[in-house]
């Protein structure tokens, strides 16, 4: 008896722990706040536990996703700062510029004001005057706007012409009744909540209203305080409807133009969590929906895992590099993000892992994106558009005095000393070191210079008063020019015309040079062309073969001759169809033996029929003209409206030309 007691002992004491721990797991999965239908299905996988070994690698995974579950925020939130004020304050002093973007933001803070400053619509039905006056009473106190009505007919004819969240009626009223008031309310608008009031209560009479759709049913003599906190329940739907669902926002623009920076400063602004999550390379699709638990090591998506880690359902969640999202046998990432980006499906997300449903609909998601076009349409329909342009020179400089230069000498210690950079120092820098539609370069050239002169103090040991950086500073910390202010070519060569184009890093000058040889009659294009901008070269030699006589242009100049046209740079993959006015000039410089000017660019589509169409990103192009010293734009008439966007004083330093057929610039263009 004493061996198998001696044997006994340990296993009773390991059924008791064993029974302890699904207890404690009990005890919180009831103590966590979740969902209803979420806690019936854990407390289900805990009674699982209870007949599962627990040397079971089944016993470990449940054990695990309960946990997991338990962890989650599902009625975690952090309250939205909607001080409007504020906002401006926190992105002005964040960013420089960027109106547009800052509109955006601050209305979206204006419209969740006003949601929530709402106030519920209340229909109040009932022929007793004292009563009535005593339930207006009380429920205007609860911040209601309340509509009093002495009858059921009176009450039937304003449901006709208001719409109201709540109706508060007598069951018995002269005229038609609370059952009939109770019918046309539901018929009306099904969303709109009724509590039936009666002194006649009975059982069969409750259970018709409610199998009409009544809210409640409460009976006479009237506690006040029940009737409040019965009209808070019945509000609480309308409640969460009031409150806005977070936009989908995309920020595109080139690298360093402040995308993730913004989104940062309205993490800030609203007082949420911040959340990134980069998309860039991503291909498989569990990164988004999780992996099922059969699997040995299964996690949640990030999404799931990221709420977790921030404690809160409503942070801000920025995809990076959303146009930059791969694809391959293990799914494709960009299909899942349609459920988490849309707000009538995000409200139920199903992560494979949990295999419960994840309310999303409160999350505030902004993706980013250098460029649209790799983006799946189904996926870009989702997202709200809000362009990011290159910033000007004068702009550039702005920003490194009031942001980049503190910044970097508060990174590189040198905040003890008196630095001071001239402006001609800086215009250096922006015009000799870098070429960008962002601020990224400028930045690192900037933190380059204070590095060095840290060094400089550290090694020969002396503090002075004040430090100035001039330009000769500049280049003896930075080394020769890199870039050019002025255009490459300083004469005009006849059969090179100057264009522009967009790229991922914001406007740039594109070179096409053209040239004619004797040959099979063959159009050659070299420079890493796309199909679109081989298809704008042939329709421009298309034109000037039409319209030889109009440019006084031998008809057979194609008979017996090659036609070359290449762009410089190669090894860069270039498209698009903005180029084909540009070409179509470069094509009649060669064959009129006029050069085009060497301080002019163009940009648009031509047609065969010699129409110049619109095409975009004029902003990005401008200023990459300007900084490549080019006096005179030519654009597509259609375009004018984007001149809106340019500063005021760019235009001013610039000469536009819009058209709308390439015979309108052929004398302007042409030396």
């Amino acid at each position: 008896m004493g061996i198998f007691s001696k044997w006994q002992q340990p296993e009773q004491e390991q059924e008791y722990e064993d029974s302890s721990d699904i207890d404690k797991l009990r005890e919180t999965v009831l103590r966590v706040d979740m969902p209803p239908l979420v806690r019936k299905a854990v407390l289900r996988e805990v009674d699982k536990l209870t007949k599962t070994n627990t040397s079971a690698t089944e016993y470990t995974i449940g054990t695990n996703y309960i946990e997991y579950l338990t962890s989650l925020p599902w009625n975690t939130f952090t309250e939205d700062n909607l001080d409007i004020d504020r906002a401006q304050k926190i992105l002005d002093e964040d960013h420089y510029g960027l109106q547009d973007i800052k509109e955006r933001i601050l209305e979206y803070l204006a419209v969740r004001i006003l949601k929530l400053s709402c106030r519920h619509n209340v229909l109040l039905a009932d022929d007793d005057e004292t009563a009535r006056r005593n339930l207006e009473h009380v429920l205007s106190r609860e911040g209601y706007n309340v509509s009093s009505v002495a009858g059921g007919d009176e009450a039937l004819a304003l449901l006709e012409k208001k719409r109201f969240d709540l109706v508060v009626t007598d069951l018995k009223m002269k005229g038609a009744g609370g059952m009939e008031v109770l019918e046309k309310a539901k018929a009306l608008d099904p969303s709109t909540e009724v509590i039936i009031v009666t002194g006649y209560a009975t059982t069969p009479t409750a259970v018709e209203a409610m199998q009409k759709g009544s809210f409640h049913f409460l009976a006479k003599p009237l506690q006040l305080d029940e009737l409040r906190e019965t009209s808070k329940q019945a509000l609480a739907k309308k409640k969460k409807q009031l409150d806005t669902k977070g936009p989908i926002l995309c920020f595109v623009g080139p690298p360093g133009t402040g995308k993730t920076s913004l989104q940062k400063s309205i993490a800030r602004c609203l007082g949420r969590k911040f959340i990134r999550i980069s998309l860039a390379g991503m291909k498989d699709e569990a990164e988004i929906r999780g992996h099922r638990r059969s699997y040995i090591g299964a996690l949640p998506g990030r999404i799931i895992q990221e709420i977790r880690r921030a404690g809160s359902r409503n942070p801000v969640i920025m995809f990076d590099e959303i146009d930059k999202i791969g694809q391959d046998f293990k799914g494709d990432p960009a299909s899942a993000l349609l459920e988490v980006l849309d707000h009538t499906q995000n409200t139920h997300f199903i992560d494979n892992y949990l295999d419960l449903p994840f309310d999303l609909s409160r999350v505030m998601f902004i993706a980013t994106a250098n460029t649209i076009d790799p983006i799946p349409a189904p996926l870009l329909d989702r997202l709200e558009l809000l362009h990011l342009s290159g910033y000007t020179e004068e702009e550039k400089e702005r920003i490194a005095f009031d942001y980049l230069i503190p910044r970097q000498i508060e990174e590189t210690g040198l905040s003890g000393q008196s630095l001071v950079f001239t402006p001609e120092a800086v215009q250096k820098i922006i015009r000799e070191y870098t070429r960008e539609a962002g601020l990224r370069n400028i930045q690192r050239q900037i933190a380059a210079v204070c590095r060095k002169l840290a060094r400089e103090i550290v090694l020969h040991g002396e503090e002075k008063k004040t430090i100035e950086i001039t330009e000769e500073l500049v280049e003896k910390y930075l080394g020769p020019r890199r870039y050019f202010f002025e255009l490459a070519g300083d004469t005009e060569r006849i059969g090179v015309a100057t264009g522009l184009a967009l790229t991922e890093a914001g406007g740039q000058i594109l070179f096409i040079e053209a040239t004619i040889m004797k040959g099979k009659e063959t159009l050659i294009l070299t420079g890493s062309l796309g199909e679109v901008m081989k298809e704008s070269a042939q329709a421009a030699l298309s034109y000037i073969r039409s319209n030889a006589a109009l440019f006084h242009i031998d008809d057979d100049f194609f008979n017996g001759h090659d036609i070359h046209i290449h762009v410089p740079a190669g090894a860069v993959p270039k498209d698009g169809p903005s180029a084909g006015l540009t070409i179509a000039m470069a094509l009649l410089s060669l064959l009129t033996k006029r050069p085009v000017g060497k301080d002019i660019a163009l940009t648009g589509e031509l047609t065969l029929s010699g129409r110049v169409l619109p095409v975009g990103g004029i902003r990005d192009k401008i200023l990459a003209a300007r900084r490549a010293g080019v006096k005179t734009v030519i654009l597509p008439l259609l375009n004018t409206a984007d001149l809106k966007e340019i500063p005021e004083d760019i235009l001013e330093d610039m000469k536009i030309v819009t058209i709308n057929d390439i015979s309108e610039v052929i004398d302007l263009a042409l030396c």
